[in-house]
């Protein structure tokens, strides 16, 4: 056991340890990284294997690779133009590049369920030959296409998942299996050792313990509201993503690592650390992991005490999950955490304040989000935009028609207009439909 009284002890008699005139500013002393190996160390503490249905079905199985997914990013974008693919969806292309890509994915994947079940059959004899459609080849690749994405490699391989298991001390569980499943098409995996676990939903949380959450992160009872209307639309406050393109995600809205180590899941460490003190080293710095002051991701490998920062660290997290575990555990028991997260979603995402700038019948006009959106189903509308889309567009352009429509002279009188606007804004779901939050008055009542 580690316990979080000797890392309290040993910052307060001088803490990290600081190299003056060097590049790397240690953060963790020698004996603590000795300790953080000892503690990860201890037997049954990591577990690697095959999953259970191992046993039974093979090892072996068709997956993805994340060489395809680059190219279909590629793909996507020779399509679809230099916007941010939806990913959420596959973006298809006109005959004849569809034709040869399509034709090509159900050939690999089927050559690739070929090797699979042949290599299962290898350990298994018993199991039986499954039935695999014989799927010609694609032929050559049309010149244009292989032009604008480049060669493509093969779209599918056969894959051997492995299960994870990490025990804490206090014989709190967390079990991750690698190689997870994708779209055939999806554009975003990267890392194949990358896991993922939605955690528990917020929409299965009690309205009890979320409004604990929220209070605790200083949200007005209305924003609370408003927020806990979009949440209940995301993952848990103890969800973990290690395999896309944002590299370590984390909790209810997602929080990145990004590939240097300095994306929002840094504000949300920051913001426990700045806090709640205590919490944070019980929750991350007493297993090897913590944010420099520049805002950096930092950790000790659990297995060789090095203290790894930047990429390197986003790496080992991915790779190690022992530490992807810690992610896990503090969103899925720590208050103060989950509490970290709500801060910097608003901090980040809450629309009240954001500046809006439109030109109507020739004049500028510059005003905050909140005055025209007063409702909390407005609020809601916005928020869950900003969130999964990063901005709060078009809610200038609407606005600018709105006005033009309703022949207003000022934001004020637009501001009565707030339904329509909100309505042409909806986005993944209807708030105006949703009683709990508070609403903008009919157009027809202003």
């Amino acid at each position: 056991m580690l316990p979080t009284m000797t890392f309290i002890l040993a910052l307060c008699a001088g803490g990290a340890s600081v190299q003056h005139n060097t590049a790397k500013v240690a953060l963790f002393t020698p004996q603590e990284r000795a300790a953080i190996v000892a503690y990860w160390s201890a037997p049954g503490r990591y577990e690697v294997g095959a999953p259970q249905n191992a046993a039974t079905k093979g090892p072996w199985t068709v997956r993805l690779t994340p060489d395809a997914s680059r190219w279909f990013w590629a793909y996507q974008r020779a399509v679809a133009g230099p916007g941010k693919p939806p990913p959420n969806a596959d973006v298809k292309a006109a005959p004849p590049w569809e034709k040869w890509v399509q034709a090509k994915l159900d050939f690999d994947r089927a050559a690739a369920q070929r090797s699979a079940d042949a290599a299962n059959r290898a350990l298994i004899p018993t199991l039986p030959a499954a039935s695999i459609p014989d799927v010609p080849p694609p032929g050559p690749i049309p010149t244009d296409l292989l032009e604008a994405v480049g060669n493509p490699p093969p779209f599918a391989a056969m894959a051997a998942p492995r299960r994870y298991r990490v025990v804490f001390d206090d014989a709190d569980t967390y079990a991750f299996t690698d190689h997870p499943v994708m779209r055939a098409r999806y554009a975003y995996y990267r890392w194949d050792m990358g896991v993922m676990d939605a955690g528990t939903p917020v929409r299965q949380m009690s309205n009890a313990d979320l409004d604990a959450i929220f209070a605790a992160a200083g949200m007005t009872p209305s924003e609370a509201r408003a927020c806990k209307a979009v949440s209940r639309l995301e993952g848990g406050f103890d969800a973990v993503n290690t395999y896309d393109t944002g590299w370590v995600s984390i909790g209810f809205i997602q929080c990145i690592s990004g590939e240097n180590g300095t994306g929002s899941l840094m504000g949300v460490l920051d913001r426990e650390k700045a806090d709640t003190p205590e919490a944070y080293l019980r929750d991350f710095r007493r297993y090897g992991i913590d944010v420099t002051d520049n805002g950096v991701l930092a950790v000790v490998d659990p297995s060789t005490g090095a203290e790894l920062v930047g990429n390197e660290a986003v790496r080992k997290v991915i790779e190690d999950k022992r530490l992807t575990a810690c992610f896990q555990k503090a969103g899925r028991r720590s208050l103060e955490f989950r509490t970290a997260q709500v801060k910097v979603a608003k901090s980040h995402y809450w629309p009240a304040e954001d500046r809006v700038k439109i030109t109507h019948n020739g004049r500028a006009f510059e005003f905050a989000v909140k005055d025209v959106i007063r409702s909390e189903a407005g609020m809601a509308t916005l928020f869950d935009r900003k969130v999964n889309r990063g901005s709060i567009a078009p809610f200038g352009d609407v606005v600018a028609r709105v006005m033009a429509e309703r022949k207003c002279a000022t934001i004020a009188d637009v501001a009565r207009y707030e339904r329509e606007i909100v309505a042409a804004l909806r986005f993944r779901a209807d708030f105006l439909a949703d009683s709990t939050l508070s609403q903008p008055k009919d157009d027809r009542q202003q």
